[in-house]
């Protein structure tokens, strides 16, 4: 029996008797937890990592915008999409064997795929907001009208890959999932307390904090950072000092759109699953949580709250089944709220000093 439970169920049983149903699917191994602590912690690193680069794009254009870009997780998956593409010109194709070509070239071609990744991303993302959101900014549209915006043209791009891209590209696209390249097999470098540390994990923690620290660096230290600042914090007042807020709001959609293109190479690396066009739907969903955790608007919030919330998630599908994996990441937001609601960090990017 699984851990759903259908209304008609709940009916049938009553209320006490459907809640001691739910309950009885838990299963409550604290024993699992701590025999497995340690490799539940990294690989909940490696996870939460990859949200949080997803979140520094949530982040930043509600810094700028006070805009919750839903269609952010549809820029990660033209980010999967465009990374796959560049292995495939590469010369490389599915497979269930993993490439051997030496670490040198391995890099090479990594380094290749997370660019034109990156391209594709940061091109859609730059789209998006000239398409979608711009018009209403001239318009004057209320807030709603950007939220309920952001959340169709989710769809539209979901159903772009679904039924357009096929047509342009056969074999790309469509119902049918994308197997992803592998170019690296797993492989364990060191241990901690007797868990494993693969090549994998380091290269996808190591590339997410490298990506945070410079965007935070570029926010808090470049006088186009500064200028992000001013938007965020008085755009009208930003535009007197002669900032312009049209330029700077595209470049914000520009770099949201680079780390999502970064993360979903990453995201290749450690998931073996299909590439497919609803594939960003629920990282999406969860990197929006990771930014609220850590406090909206806060970058170095953004990286706490993705990192806490791969951490969390991992220990809950262990202690209480897998089932439950994205329900714990989400009570985990939501009590954090209940006592913080401005997140831990609770730091707005227009109060960001150098």
């Amino acid at each position: 029996m699984t851990a759903t439970l259908a209304v008609s169920d709940a009916v049938t049983l009553g209320v006490p008797d459907a809640v001691t149903l739910y309950a009885s699917n838990i299963d409550f191994n604290i024993e699992g937890l701590a025999k497995s602590f340690w490799q539940l912690t990294i690989d909940g690193l490696s996870y939460g990592a990859i949200y949080a680069l997803v979140a520094i794009g949530y982040t930043l254009v509600y810094g700028v915008l006070r805009l919750i870009n839903f269609a952010h997780s549809e820029i990660f998956m033209l980010g999967l999409f465009g990374q796959y593409v560049a292995l495939m010109l590469l010369g490389f194709a599915p497979s269930g064997n993993v490439y051997n070509e030496g670490v040198a070239m391995t890099v090479v071609y990594l380094g290749l795929a997370m660019l034109f990744g990156m391209a594709v991303s940061g091109t859609a993302a730059v789209g998006l907001e000239r398409v979608a959101y711009r018009p209403l900014r001239r318009r004057g549209a209320k807030p709603l009208v950007f939220l309920i915006t952001a959340i169709g043209m989710s769809f539209v791009i979901q159903e772009f890959v679904h039924y357009v891209l096929p047509k342009i590209w056969p074999g790309l696209g469509g119902t049918n999932a994308q197997q992803p390249i592998k170019l690296v097999q797993p492989v364990e470098v060191f241990s901690i307390r007797g868990a494993s540390v693969t090549n994998v994990t380091i290269v996808i923690i190591v590339a997410a904090l490298l990506l945070t620290a410079l965007t935070d660096m570029l926010i808090n230290r470049t006088k186009f950072g500064r200028g992000i600042r001013a938007v965020a914090q008085d755009p009208d007042t930003a535009t007197l000092m002669g900032i312009s807020r049209e330029r700077i709001i595209m470049l914000t959609f520009l770099i949201g759109g680079l780390l999502a293109g970064a993360a979903a190479l990453l995201y290749s690396l450690k998931i073996p699953s299909g590439i497919i066009y609803n594939g960003g739907f629920i990282l999406g969903i969860k990197a929006f949580a990771a930014a609220v955790l850590g406090g909206i608007g806060n970058l170095r919030g953004a990286l706490l709250g993705g990192l806490l919330l791969g951490v969390i998630e991992n220990y809950g599908q262990v202690v209480f089944g897998t089932e439950w994996r994205d329900v714990v990441a989400f009570v985990l937001l939501v009590l954090v709220l209940m006592f913080r609601p401005t997140g831990i960090l609770g730091e707005s990017l227009g109060r960001v000093r150098v």
